[in-house]
């Protein structure tokens, strides 16, 4: 799972807008000035059933991760 969702700069992360294009979600434009982690680490998982291949993006690691649960719901 994703730690973006916990995290209090989700809403204008460079590193979960990439997370987000990549799952084929829109992007938020809501803020002007984007945020850039540091020492971010995506686990790419691969699921394969017959010729249907599906990448699932998930942050794992980041610096700059600053607890704050829910706050990509707001």
């Amino acid at each position: 799972m994703c730690i973006c969702i916990n995290c209090q700069h989700v809403k204008n992360c460079t590193t979960y807008n990439i997370i987000l294009m990549q799952h084929n979600q829109p992007i938020s434009k809501k803020y002007d000035t984007l945020f850039t982690p540091n020492n971010t680490l995506i686990q790419v998982n691969i699921n394969q059933a017959y010729y249907d291949i599906k990448l699932e993006w998930d942050l794992v690691e980041c610096a700059s991760f600053a607890e704050k649960p829910g706050f990509w719901l707001a």
